[in-house]
């Protein structure tokens, strides 16, 4: 199975993504909690700039090099068992 990645984005208000994802899911998310620090700041204090999100890498990420982890966006944390990549063995 591959990993479940962000396929497509859609700002809504206030701080709310649509996320399209790898496996054919929608989903929405309230993001206002993960934009801490001084690297969110534009995106927290100006509508136009949080509206400017995009994919990156399988992600969401801003002009500014401001991105989110996918697992937390998709997953609230780390993916399920299931969805997770096997370790390499050492």
């Amino acid at each position: 199975m591959s990993l479940v990645r962000i396929m497509a984005v859609k700002p809504l208000d206030p701080f709310r993504l649509r996320l399209k994802l790898s496996d054919g899911r929608g989903i929405e998310r309230d993001i206002n909690g993960l934009l801490a620090g001084p690297i969110f700041e534009a995106i927290r204090l100006d509508p136009a700039v949080f509206a400017a999100v995009r994919i990156e890498s399988g992600t969401v990420a801003w002009p500014n090099g401001a991105d989110l982890c996918p697992d937390v966006l998709i997953w609230g944390g780390l993916p399920p068992a299931d969805e997770q990549k096997p370790a390499a063995a050492v």
